[in-house]
């Protein structure tokens, strides 16, 4: 399997989101946006695709898989 890296901590600074904020925008737990900040969790495509148009940035920019 490929490697997996994750921008999302980036992104979600740029809109000023705290973990929980976006959590919640998005309905998952905190603990699941710090694990895929973290490269710990691989998003669904539906949660990728939530957390593109929260952050307002492409999937292909916040979540690479190598």
């Amino acid at each position: 399997m490929g490697e997996f890296t994750c921008n999302l901590k980036k992104y979600r600074l740029l809109k000023n989101y705290t973990q929980e904020q976006l959590a919640e925008i998005v309905n998952v737990r905190r603990e699941t946006i710090m694990r895929l900040e973290a490269g710990k969790y691989n998003p669904s495509l539906k949660l990728a695709i939530d957390i593109s148009r929260a952050v307002e940035a492409p999937i292909e920019d916040i979540f690479i898989f190598d």
